[in-house]
C-alpha cells in the first residue's frame, strides 16, 4: 500500500532553515503524555502486515495475538486496512470479497468476518480500531481488470474506469464514482462499531513523469465551471472529504474521520505559505489533495501528515515538517479543532540507503521527543505493524524504554460531542484483581487506575493507569493481568464518553490481592 519509496526519494534539492517558534509542552524528556495518539498501521493490500489464507479460528488467533502485543507495547489504536482496492475485508453489499484475506482470487468468501474479528480483538484490550479505506484504488501494479472479481465495480461500470501507469482507478471527476464511495463508507459506519473511518495519501495517484491523468473527458463533462483543470480535481477530492465527513456524522457523530496525507502540501518556492521543503511531488500540486482546505471546512477530526524523512534530511526535514504542520492546524481550524498526529517511518529504521541518519536506532523515539515538545502535535502513528514486530536495530526496544513505558488515553473529540459522562455506578473487584464494572449507560468505555496501598493516587499520572476497557452492557469486566500477589491496592475507575472525554469523579474500591 505505502509503496511510495520512489516517490520520496525522487529528485529532492536543498531548503531553507525553518525560522518558526512552536510552544514546548514537555519540560523534559521523561515526560509522559496520559493522552496521546499511539496508532499502529496494519496494512492488509499485498498481505504487508496480514498474512492470508488463515481459517476463522487461526485468523481470530493471529486477531488476538496481534491486539494482545499492540497493548503490551502501551499503544492504544490500531488502523487496521479494511478496503484496500475497490475490495472489502468484511462482508459488503456493494464491493467483493478482498483477495488479501483468502489469498484467492477476488470475492472468495473467507467464510468469516475479519473486520469484526478484529474489532472484538481490539476492543476487548482496550484498542481503537480505524477503518482503513482507500477511496479510488481498484488494482495493483501488475494486476489486471480481469483479475477482479465480476461483482467488482471496475467491472460493473467499466466507464468509471481509468488507466494510470500500470494500476487502474476510478475516476475522481465523474460524480457516480464520488457517491460510490460514500456509499461504502456509510455501509462500513451502519454496520461496524468502529471508531474512526481513516484515508491514506492516495486520491490523485502520484504523478507520472510525462503522463497527464486521463480525466480529459469527465473534466469536459463535469468541469464546465472551471478553467483550470486542476483546481476542478482539487475541488472534486475537497467535495469528496467533506461528503464523507457528512456522511459519517450522519450516522454517528462520534465515529472520527481521519487523513494521513503525504508529508508536504507546497514547496515555498511555489507557494510563500507553503514548507521551506523541495520535494519533488507535493499535496496541492501533484495529489490534487488540498489538506489545508480540509482543515479549514472542518471537515475531519484528526490529520496525520507522512512525515517519512528524519530530523537531518535537507530536502524534506523532519523538524521543519513537524513545526509546518502544527502552524497550519494551529491557523486554519477555524470550524472546530483538529487533532495533529504524526505518520513515522518505522519501515525505514535500518533499511534506507539514501539517509544515513535512519542507521540510528534512537531517531524515532527523538521524533516522538520532539513531537511531545510540541503542544499542536497530540501523538503519532507508526507505518507499519510487520515492522514494529521486526524491531530493526532494536529501535522498538527505545521507544518502549524511553517513551512507552506508560499507558496513554487517546486524545478528545469534543466537537464530536462533549458531554462529560457520570461515573460508574459501582465496581467490585474480586480476590484475582478481577475488576468488575456496573455501567451508567454514558460510559463508552472505562479507564481504571491502580494505586498501592489503601489511597487514592494521582489521577492525572499515567503511570496509574491499569488500563482501557470498552464496556460491556450492564458488567464489565476487567483484569489487571500486572497486580502483584498479594499486594494491597485502591483502584479508581472511570468512565469514557464516545469522544473520549472522562468522567469528573471516579469510582473507588480496595482490595488485598491473593492470586493463587
Amino acid at each position: 500500500m505505502k509503496k511510495r519509496l520512489a516517490f520520496l526519494a525522487m529528485a529532492l534539492m536543498m531548503i531553507i532553515p525553518y525560522t518558526g517558534t512552536a510552544t514546548a509542552k514537555a519540560e523534559s524528556d521523561s515526560y509522559q503524555p496520559k493522552r496521546e495518539m499511539r496508532a499502529a498501521w496494519i496494512a492488509s493490500v499485498e498481505n504487508i502486515d496480514m498474512p492470508p489464507g488463515k481459517n476463522k479460528e487461526e485468523f481470530k488467533d493471529w486477531a488476538a495475538n496481534t491486539m494482545s502485543q499492540i497493548e503490551n507495547q502501551n499503544f492504544n489504536s490500531a488502523v487496521f486496512q479494511v478496503k484496500p482496492a475497490g475490495d472489502a475485508l468484511y462482508p459488503s453489499d456493494i464491493e467483493p470479497w478482498s483477495s488479501y484475506i483468502t489469498g484467492e482470487n477476488q470475492g472468495t468468501d473467507p467464510g468469516y468476518d475479519p473486520l469484526q474479528i478484529m474489532l472484538d480483538a481490539a476492543h476487548q484490550r482496550g484498542i481503537e480500531l480505524h477503518a482503513w479505506v482507500n477511496p479510488y484504488r481498484l488494482t495493483m501494479p501488475g494486476e489486471e481488470l480481469s483479475d477482479l472479481s465480476e461483482t467488482n465495480v471496475a467491472v460493473k461500470h467499466s466507464e468509471w474506469v481509468v488507466n494510470y501507469g500500470d494500476q487502474y482507478y476510478l475516476d475522481p471527476g465523474i460524480p457516480e464514482t464520488q457517491e460510490y464511495v460514500i456509499k461504502t463508507i456509510e455501509e462500513l459506519v451502519n454496520n461496524y462499531n468502529i471508531d474512526a473511518v481513516h484515508m491514506d495519501d492516495y486520491f490523485y495517484p502520484y504523478r507520472i513523469a510525462g503522463e497527464d491523468f486521463p480525466d480529459s473527458d469527465s473534466f469536459d463533462q463535469f468541469g464546465e465551471n472551471y478553467e483550470d483543470k486542476e483546481d476542478w480535481r482539487r475541488n472534486n477530492v475537497n467535495t469528496l472529504v467533506d461528503d464523507i465527513n457528512t456522511a459519517i456524522k450522519s450516522i454517528d457523530p462520534s465515529v472520527e474521520y481521519g487523513i494521513s496525507p503525504f508529508g508536504v502540501w507546497r514547496n515555498d518556492s511555489i507557494d510563500p505559505s507553503g514548507s521551506d521543503t523541495t520535494a519533488a511531488q507535493t499535496n496541492y500540486d501533484d495529489l490534487y489533495a488540498d489538506t489545508r482546505q480540509w482543515i479549514k471546512n472542518g471537515s475531519l477530526d484528526y490529520i496525520t501528515p507522512q512525515i517519512y524523512w528524519s530530523r537531518d534530511f535537507q530536502p524534506a526535514n523532519y523538524t521543519i515538517l513537524q513545526k509546518w504542520w502544527e502552524n497550519e492546524v494551529d491557523q486554519y481550524s477555524q470550524v472546530h479543532p483538529t487533532n495533529l498526529y504524526i505518520g513515522l517511518a518505522d519501515y525505514k529504521v535500518g533499511t534506507d540507503t539514501i539517509d544515513d541518519t535512519w542507521n540510528n536506532p534512537a531517531e524515532l523515539t527523538e521524533q516522538i521527543k520532539d513531537n511531545r515538545n510540541h503542544s499542536g502535535v497530540e501523538g503519532q502513528m507508526h507505518f507499519s505493524w510487520s515492522k514494529i514486530l521486526q524491531n530493526k536495530l532494536s529501535y522498538m526496544d527505545l521507544v518502549q524504554d524511553e517513551v512507552y513505558y506508560t499507558k496513554a488515553l487517546v486524545p478528545e473529540a469534543p466537537w464530536n460531542g462533549e458531554q462529560k459522562p457520570k461515573k460508574p455506578n459501582r465496581i467490585k473487584v474480586e480476590h484475582n484483581n478481577n475488576i468488575y464494572i456496573y455501567d451508567n449507560k454514558e460510559a463508552e468505555k472505562f479507564v481504571v487506575y491502580r494505586f498501592e496501598g489503601n489511597k487514592e493516587g494521582d489521577y492525572s499520572n499515567p503511570e496509574n493507569i491499569a488500563g482501557v476497557v470498552y464496556s460491556e452492557g450492564k458488567e464489565t469486566h476487567f483484569v489487571d493481568e500486572e497486580a502483584e500477589k498479594d499486594q494491597e491496592y485502591t483502584y479508581g475507575v472511570k468512565s469514557l464518553s464516545s469522544t473520549n472525554i472522562e468522567s469528573k469523579d471516579a469510582k473507588k474500591a480496595k482490595t488485598k490481592n491473593h492470586n493463587s
